[in-house]
């Protein structure tokens, strides 16, 4: 029998974020090649499409667990942190940003909020 498979959305917010990591790899490294923008968000996508068939794969985003939200769930590529929440059928991701950010304070102003 075949899994359930979950919609997977992008939040505006993950969706700049997405935007704003291509161009700054873009300029770094150019749109080619094994190291370029192009390969790097191709790589996010497919992780971010791979919580379709797997939603509940990624832990508990820790600087929410301890204040005890045990409603988001992360997924790393690094240095980049995917951060999701999951409904019913749905899975939204809401951040997609370095890991070495302040993300005591990211999470503040964009889940939070």
């Amino acid at each position: 029998m075949p899994s359930a498979r979950f919609e997977v959305r992008i939040a505006a917010g993950a969706e700049r974020d997405l935007e704003g990591i291509y161009r700054r790899r873009k300029a770094q490294r150019g749109e080619d090649g094994p190291d370029g923008a192009d390969t790097l968000l191709n790589e996010l996508v497919g992780a971010v499409e791979s919580l379709a068939g797997h939603p509940a794969k990624g832990p508990v985003v820790p600087e929410l667990a301890e204040l005890g939200i045990a409603d988001y769930r992360q997924l790393s590529r690094a240095p980049f942190r995917i951060i999701y929440m999951l409904d019913a059928d749905c899975v939204t991701v809401l951040i997609v940003a370095d890991a070495r950010r302040d993300f005591r304070t990211l999470l503040a102003e964009r889940v939070l909020g």
